[in-house]
């Protein structure tokens, strides 16, 4: 195993991990249920539309972007000892 093979494992592994972190903080998406009516929550206020779209985008853009990273990654460890030989 090569040091460029050893290093990509590891930052593999941390980007594995902030992606996961990532998603558990996701809002889930909840649907309109009488239990929403009746007990109140409701986000039909100005900031609490906004803010919580620009949250979600954001975490979507970051979760987008390190599982693009992380793909390019895991085929470059399995390339380079392909093209080293």
């Amino acid at each position: 195993m090569s040091g460029l093979e050893i290093v990509g494992g590891i930052v593999l592994l941390v980007i594995c991990a902030l992606v996961i972190i990532i998603c558990l903080s996701q809002e889930q998406k909840s649907q309109d249920s009488m239990s929403a009516a009746l007990t109140g929550a409701s986000t039909d206020s100005f900031y609490g539309k906004n803010e919580g779209r620009t949250k979600e985008a954001i975490l979507n853009k970051i979760t987008r972007a390190l599982g693009i990273i992380m793909f390019i990654i895991v085929l470059a460890i399995n390339l380079v000892p392909i093209l080293s030989k």
